[in-house]
């Protein structure tokens, strides 16, 4: 990323699934721009579904095709739980912090 760039942080919150993808992927489409650091906030998505990945996907994608770096971070329980049962943490290559569970 060049010096003048920016950086900037995106809150995603409620469920990032079929029922909010169209809108999520224009705010997503939006904040991504070239010699950016785009940060998305995880930590208040309290669902996510094969439509929400599909979208991480396409941002990830993006970011690179146009040159932003793009971090996820915060995962919430529910992404820690769907990068799992999909496989998809290491594609995303974000350090995720998983706190042991109690019994």
């Amino acid at each position: 990323m060049s010096s003048d760039g920016l950086y900037r942080i995106l809150p995603l919150e409620g469920g990032l699934n079929i029922y909010s993808a169209s809108e999520n992927m224009g705010l997503l489409l939006h904040a991504l721009a070239p010699e950016t650091e785009l940060e998305l906030d995880l930590s208040a998505l309290d669902e996510i579904d094969c439509a929400g990945l599909q979208l991480l996907i396409m941002a990830k994608h993006e970011a690179q095709r146009i040159g932003c770096d793009l971090r996820l971070t915060n995962h919430s329980p529910a992404v820690i739980e769907a990068f799992e049962l999909s496989g998809l943490a290491s594609f995303f290559g974000d350090p995720i912090l998983i706190k042991p569970t109690s019994e």
